[in-house]
């Protein structure tokens, strides 16, 4: 009993370390992989792939979180609300961490070899994207960007697995979806603005400055500007464009709750960029529907 005991502590602590209990970033990185899946096979998307890339999405944002903490691990124990991170606490070893990043990204890339070889040799670019992602925070100013290319990178991979080839239009919708990352993320970071300066870690919070909620409401519109010039490019119907506007609601809705730059509020509208990804992937869905 003490033996089970000990090994269900442990999966607890690799659970949390691998964020399951926090499916957010999963979402995030889900979103724009599926309009992706979705435009670049006109709305009937080969149900295997689909899986393929839904079950690596998790295992790469578990891989990405664990590669994170790993990057951060004598950085957190002095943020209040990373301090209790397993890796920061001491419940999981450096060494175990290595490892568990390793194991995912060998189980993701096992889901990859599936597909053709135009994916595999994306999906490695992926791995050093996520990989290296955390560490840039040390020297680049807006690792947001970074992050965004990272978590997009299921654009270029969707239209190479149906399609063997990355069109112009992938690289449009990474570039939406790197204006999407530095909003939401900048939200995430206002929370942390004091601690990362404290730390010396870099943020796009820190880089705006004054003029962080202003631009976080650029870097929507641009994402909502670049996803409609998408939608008339393979010439989506109406349904996709009033998610479009469904999802400009929201972004002013972030707004409301950012100006203030109240930190409960800043966090409550990153976890609600879930919401913006999921009303344009229903207009994609019903456009090709209709």
């Amino acid at each position: 009993m003490k033996e089970w005991k000990e090994w269900a502590s442990r999966l607890d602590a690799y659970e949390r370390l691998m964020r399951l209990d926090k499916p957010i970033g999963i979402l995030l990185l889900l979103w724009p992989t599926l309009w992706a899946l979705w435009i670049c096979s006109r709305g009937a998307p080969n149900w295997f792939i689909v899986w393929i890339f839904i079950l690596g999405t998790v295992l790469m944002r578990s891989a990405g979180c664990v590669i994170n903490d790993y990057a951060d691990r004598h950085f957190d124990p002095h943020v209040e609300r990373t301090r209790l991170r397993p890796l920061a606490a001491g419940e999981v070893s450096e060494r175990e961490a290595l490892i568990l990043f390793g194991l995912l990204s060998l189980m993701a890339f096992g889901l990859v070899v599936l597909l053709n070889n135009l994916t595999i040799l994306l999906s490695i670019a992926a791995l050093v994207l996520a990989a290296s992602y955390p560490f840039t925070k040390r020297f680049f100013s807006i690792p947001q960007a970074y992050l965004g290319i990272a978590f997009g990178f299921g654009i270029p991979m969707a239209f190479a697995a149906h399609n063997n080839v990355v069109p112009p239009l992938a690289w449009k919708m990474l570039l939406a979806n790197v204006f999407w990352a530095i909003a939401y993320d900048t939200e995430y970071a206002m929370v942390d603005r004091e601690d990362d300066r404290t730390i010396g870690i870099r943020s796009s919070a820190l880089f705006f400055g004054k003029y962080d909620v202003v631009a976080i409401m650029v870097c929507y519109a641009l994402m909502l500007g670049l996803m409609a010039w998408v939608g008339r490019i393979v010439h989506l119907h109406w349904p996709y464009f009033i998610g479009l506007l469904a999802a400009a609601g929201i972004a002013l809705y972030h707004y409301n709750l950012i100006r203030t730059r109240d930190r409960a509020a800043c966090f409550k509208a990153f976890l609600h960029n879930n919401w913006l990804g999921a009303v344009i992937f229903l207009g994609l869905v019903l456009s090709y529907l209709r």
